[in-house]
């Protein structure tokens, strides 16, 4: 079966790269380890792996609701636990967070080659805007998406959905680049080819789904062939 795009053209290729930031971009999930365990710690709980699923690549709300969860609270409720994550997130990225391996690179080759790209994010406006102003300052991002751009953030398809639509191209046309299991799972679902770069957390396999070791295996090129692969078993529309 051939890809569609919203006219009922067959989709021909590449149209855009979506980026996830946090893990994949700029190195900031430890960074936010560091932070949950530090919120964590304040209310009793000591973060173990164990944790993880709900720490690595979810919205600063869903690792709240975890620690009030694990922990009860301590008093403070979510709203206040979300405050203290999100807050003891952006004293880090503000000491500065460097680039993933390639990441350059790749994002330089982009814009040398017409190809349009954007950012989305789980992450909060705010630390979004902390990134973009310092590790990946002057990176000309068609736009950026946080997690308070769309009603509902990853694991949710709203994101990837979000960013084909502003960019006016099928989402079967959009390479998304990911690191964790909920972006993954958030572009897959939006219809997006996903290419996972595995951080912190494995990432499991799946249609759609290609794999590189880091993004300094990654091209222009290689991009492409991701969609040309993906093309025969999916139809997608917009």
């Amino acid at each position: 079966m051939t890809e569609l795009d919203a006219e009922g053209g067959a989709v021909t290729g590449l149209a855009a790269v979506l980026f996830d930031m946090d893990g994949t971009l700029v190195d900031t999930e430890v960074l936010w380890w560091d932070a949950t365990e530090e919120v964590a710690a304040r209310l009793g709980h000591r973060l173990t792996r164990a944790d993880a699923p709900e720490v690595v690549g979810r919205a600063v709300e869903d690792t709240a609701a975890h620690l009030v969860r694990v922990t009860g609270g301590r008093d403070t409720g979510e709203d206040g636990v979300a405050r203290a994550l999100t807050a003891a997130f952006e004293e880090r990225v503000e000491k500065g967070a460097p680039l993933r391996p390639g990441a350059g690179r790749l994002l330089a080759e982009l814009e040398a080659e017409g190809m349009p790209f954007a950012l989305v994010s789980a992450s909060p406006r705010s630390v979004v805007d902390s990134v973009t102003g310092g590790a990946l300052a002057g990176v000309p991002f068609a736009f950026t998406l946080s997690a308070d751009d769309t009603v509902r953030t990853k694991p949710h398809p709203d994101p990837y959905r979000e960013a084909a639509r502003r960019l006016g191209v099928p989402y079967a046309a959009c390479v998304a680049v990911e690191d964790s299991p909920d972006g993954a799972a958030s572009a897959a679902a939006a219809g997006c080819v996903v290419l996972v770069v595995p951080s912190m957390l494995p990432v499991p396999a799946g249609p759609g789904r290609v794999f590189a070791d880091s993004l300094e295996e990654v091209s222009l090129a290689s991009l492409r062939r991701s969609v040309a692969a993906a093309a025969p078993s999916r139809v997608t529309g917009w």
